[in-house]
Order: C-alpha cells, then sequence, then structure tokens
C-alpha cells in the first residue's frame, strides 16, 4: 500500500447511533434503528432499493434530521465524513476544489482564514482559531497539495490537470476523481455511499487496499457482493419489512449463512404455526359438529322413557361443546408468529421475440473516436447466442466499442454491419432518464406500447402509480435501471447489451437479473466490473481491452 495511505498514528474517535427513527411525510423509513462505529470497524450496510440506506448514512453525518433517536460522537470534535453516491460536483468546480470540498480541507480553511481575521480584531478569538488550525491540520490540510499530487498518480488521473472542470471529465475519471477523495481524506469516520460504482479492477484492488489499511471506522453501503467479502466484518441490513437494522457479525460470508438459516427457520416457523392453528381450528369445528349432532339427538329422542339416558345424552353435547371452547381458547393463546416478509419481488425474464441472423454485428477495420479517445482500426465479430464479457480498464473503450457495434457512433473508416433480425437493447452506463416528461409517457415513446400494458409491465419492475407520474429526471439511479430493464421485456428484444448493469440495483435485483441471463437464449454484450456477477455470467467470449484495440480472448474473468 501507498505510504500516503497511511495515517499518523493517533488516536479516532466512535460514532453511536441509538433508535434512529426517520419518516417522509407519513412513510416510515427507519424505524429504531442503532449502530456503533469505533476504530478499526468494518460496517456494510445493505437492503432493497429505497429501504433508507442513504438516509441512515446522511443522518450519521449530520446531513439529515431524525425524528427520534440519538446520534454521538466520541469525542464531540471527531471528524465524520460522508461520500455520497450521485456526483455532486457544482458549476465551474475544478478538480482540485471537488477533492479540497470532498475531504473537508476547503471547509476548514476557509475557517481558518474567517477565524483568523476575527481575531486580528478581538483577542478573543484566539481560541476558536487555534481550534480551527488543529481541525485543519488533522485533516491533512497542511500537506494537502502534495499528498494530492501523489493520489491523483496512483488511481491514473496524473495526466489530469487539476484545474479542469469536473463536468469535463468522463465517467471512468470521475470515479477515479471520487476514489481519490476518499484516499485522501483524512476522518475519523467514514461513510461511503456506492463508492464501488464505476471502478474497474485496479481501482477495486485500491479501495480494497484501503479499506484494509485504514484505521479509522468505516461504514459503506455496497451491492457488490465480492468487494463486500473482501473488507468487511460487520454487517446491517435495514429490513423492508419493519424498516429496522438487523446487525449481523463475522462477516460477510457469515451473514449469508446466518440469512440463509434465518430465513429457512422464520419459514419453517410459520409453517409449523399455521399448521397447528389449523389442527385445532379443525379440532372446534369437529367438536362443534359432533356437539350439534348430539344436541339434534338429544332433542329427538325426548320420548325416551330412561330419563338418565336422556340427561346423559344432553350433558354429552354440551361437554362436546364446552371442549371446543377450550380448544378455541388454546388456539388463541398461541404464540402469534408473524408471515416472514417477502416484499416486491421481481421476477424477470427476457424472452426475444425472434431469432436474429447468424452474424449479430460486425467491425472490419474500424476506427471511431469518441472526444479525446481514438479506437481501432478494429476487427471484431459477434455471432448469434454469443455471451460476450467485455474487460478492461476505465477508459480503455468498452462502452465505445458498444456503441460502435450498435452503430451509435460513426466510424472514422472501416466496415459495420449489425445483421438482419436483430433487435438491440441497451442499458446504458449513464442510465437514461426518459426525458423530463412523466415516466410512463417517455417510456412508452421508446416501448410502443399501450398504456395499461405499459403501468402493468412497469409495475413488475418495481415501478407504480406513484414513481410512471414523476418526472423521468427525478427517478433515482436505481429506478432508471429498472425501468430500462423493463424496457428490453417490453421490446423482446435478442441482442442484450448491459453497460454496468449492477450499478444501482439492489442484491436481489442483481439475482434475478442473473438468474435471467442464465436462461435468456439470444446474444448478450456484456460490460461490468463486478467480479461475482461476471463469474455467474458464464461468457462463452472474454474480450480484453487493450490500449486502443479488442482482443477476444477465451479467458475466466477476474476474482
Amino acid at each position: 500500500m501507498q505510504q500516503h495511505l497511511r495515517r499518523p498514528v493517533r488516536s479516532f474517535g466512535a460514532l453511536t447511533a441509538t433508535d434512529i427513527t426517520k419518516h417522509h411525510g407519513s412513510a416510515v423509513i427507519l424505524e429504531a434503528v442503532s449502530v456503533r462505529v469505533g476504530p478499526g470497524d468494518r460496517v456494510g450496510v445493505i437492503g432493497a432499493n429505497g429501504v433508507g440506506k442513504s438516509t441512515l448514512l446522511r443522518i450519521l453525518a449530520g446531513a439529515e434530521a431524525l425524528d427520534s433517536g440519538v446520534v454521538v460522537r466520541a469525542p464531540a470534535a471527531a471528524e465524520v465524513g460522508y461520500l455520497p453516491q450521485e456526483p455532486d460536483w457544482r458549476a465551474g468546480e475544478s478538480l482540485r476544489r471537488y477533492l479540497a470540498r470532498r475531504t473537508g480541507v476547503d471547509a476548514a480553511e476557509s475557517a481558518m482564514v474567517r477565524l483568523q481575521a476575527a481575531m486580528m480584531m478581538d483577542s478573543d478569538s484566539i481560541g476558536p482559531y487555534t481550534e480551527a488550525v488543529e481541525r485543519f491540520s488533522a485533516l491533512g490540510g497542511d500537506s494537502f497539495a502534495a499528498r494530492a499530487q501523489s493520489v491523483m498518480k496512483d488511481v491514473g488521473l496524473d495526466k489530469v490537470p487539476m484545474d479542469r472542470d469536473m463536468s469535463a471529465l468522463s465517467g471512468g475519471e470521475a470515479a477515479r476523481a471520487l476514489l481519490a477523495a476518499i484516499l485522501l481524506a483524512r476522518f475519523d469516520i467514514y461513510l461511503l455511499d456506492e463508492p464501488t460504482n464505476d471502478l474497474d479492477f485496479e481501482g477495486l484492488d485500491i479501495l480494497e487496499g484501503f479499506f484494509n489499511n485504514q484505521r479509522a471506522g468505516i461504514v459503506v453501503v455496497s451491492h457488490d457482493r465480492r468487494f463486500l467479502e473482501r473488507t468487511i466484518d460487520r454487517v446491517i441490513e435495514i429490513e423492508e419489512g419493519t424498516h429496522r437494522g438487523v446487525e449481523y457479525s463475522g462477516g460477510w460470508a457469515a451473514y449469508e449463512e446466518e440469512r440463509s438459516r434465518h430465513n429457512r427457520q422464520a419459514h419453517a416457523d410459520y409453517q409449523s404455526y399455521v399448521a397447528e392453528r389449523k389442527r385445532l381450528q379443525e379440532q372446534v369445528r369437529e367438536k362443534r359438529r359432533w356437539a350439534s349432532a348430539g344436541a339434534t339427538r338429544a332433542s329427538r329422542t325426548q320420548t325416551d322413557p330412561d330419563k338418565h339416558v336422556r340427561h346423559a345424552r344432553i350433558q354429552g353435547a354440551q361437554k362436546l361443546g364446552a371442549r371446543a371452547k377450550t380448544i378455541e381458547r388454546k388456539a388463541d393463546r398461541l404464540e402469534q408468529v408473524e408471515k416472514p416478509w417477502e416484499g416486491w419481488d421481481l421476477r424477470l425474464s427476457f424472452s426475444p421475440s425472434r431469432r436474429s441472423g447468424d452474424i449479430v454485428a460486425r467491425l472490419e477495420d474500424a476506427v471511431v473516436e469518441r472526444g479525446d479517445f481514438r479506437l481501432g482500426p478494429q476487427t471484431l465479430t459477434i455471432q448469434w447466442a454469443e455471451r460476450v464479457a467485455i474487460t478492461g480498464p476505465n477508459g480503455a473503450g468498452k462502452t465505445t466499442l458498444l456503441k460502435a457495434l450498435l452503430g451509435e457512433l460513426p466510424l472514422i473508416s472501416g466496415r459495420r454491419y449489425l445483421g438482419p433480425g436483430v433487435v438491440p437493447g441497451e442499458l446504458e452506463q449513464a442510465r437514461p432518464i426518459f426525458g423530463k416528461q412523466r415516466l410512463l409517457d417517455g417510456w412508452r415513446a421508446h416501448a410502443g406500447i399501450d398504456a395499461e400494458h405499459a403501468r402493468s409491465l412497469l409495475a413488475k419492475f418495481g415501478l407504480g402509480a406513484d414513481e410512471v407520474l414523476r418526472p423521468g429526471h427525478t427517478l433515482s439511479p436505481g429506478e432508471r435501471t429498472r425501468a430500462s430493464l423493463a424496457l428490453a421485456v417490453a421490446r423482446g428484444v435478442n441482442c442484450l447489451v448491459l453497460d454496468e448493469p449492477t450499478n444501482h440495483l439492489d442484491m436481489t435485483a442483481i439475482e434475478e437479473l442473473e438468474t435471467a441471463l442464465d436462461s435468456f437464449t439470444g446474444s448478450v454484450l456484456l460490460v461490468s466490473h463486478d467480479r461475482r456477477f461476471l463469474q455467474a455470467f458464464r461468457a462463452t467470449k472474454v474480450i480484453a481491452m487493450s490500449g486502443d484495440r479488442a482482443i477476444g480472448v477465451e479467458a475466466t474473468p477476474p476474482n
């Protein structure tokens, strides 16, 4: 690990949150969630999309108010740094200013300068100024420029000028800038929201090294299962049904095993409860039937000369009725077992509308340019039903290759061929926003189906009445991802083109996507840095991007 990642030996602060509860209007987001993070702790926060993971991180950072509960820092001056999921650069912000802001150095320097001016006017400001200087130093402000240059080299951004506008960076460069901010930061507690999104294998290795060498506590939201396997020692799952946080110790593998055992036991306990209650209720009905029949027989035999026989019959019917009430009370006293929460269940299935020709797409000595990047000359053929994984570092041209194959980028030279009958369905890395109109309208413009059918299909992807009537650009990245997958289903595509499809999907949806791809009979082009997802994909061909070329190799995706 690089020297600049090793922080000076010092004590690190802790953070304790107790019974955090948060509502958005009448909707419960978090219900009595507790978490403690101390030095060296590695806590993974997981749960379905929209369950409140990011909200929890913002509350822990003090960036969002809570309805009840308490968050305590020890000491009170402990630095807690929150790095959100979505790019948050500001208009006209340079890379240097972005890194200074994300690491807290910019705000600390501004406070120091302001208090220095105040100290010149008022000697009582010496104390606050001294504290500001100490905070600036603790955040690494005094060595920021030198460390930034070193970190930029380590993450592969050394050729990017520090004064370049953040809006001019490519997606891969922006992801590396976020990684650089994490490496540069000097917090007591790190709160990281989906830091693995858009990182290539090298970037993931660097981030894993940071986790393994950092002495501060870290809370991370991530859906990258392989990353979690290698970095965390505790899991807090925000349950969709209860909105509570359930903690599992022992790391990711232990969580998967314990969660699986817990789910099996919960379903077994519920089935046993249902079976026992059903058995007792059947006994009640049977005793009552017998009691009713006995009472009827007794009433029909009033002419029996033996009054003792008549009395015994009536008494027997009454005892059966009493026995039925006893059993009914026993059923009511059964300890109720709640049905395990199942929530929304994505049942994803891609069905090609038809078979394409044997050749899906071909490039012959093709050269394509995208900004400053030039790819080619490139010769490549994609055949029917091939499962192609495209790998390579950020900036190597993976997305450019996809768009060249699909005809979305013009060729400078060479030839392109798209086979007859090919119906491509593309999930872009920068998820489409379906315009500023309602999602339902923007989505239907691409799907070509009626409103009723569109609503029904979108609902299967967890996009109900509230979501489909919102402007497309207001949807979360996860919602836009599911809308794009729904579009592929609606169009009956026979060639799926997936660019980082697991970004912004929760684990349940990722696993469902794995299953759907496994049974898909068409052609698939996949770009992904999710190592576990790549293994499940079972590629028949791996194309490794190298320099300005794509090289087809028969290889196993990285672990």
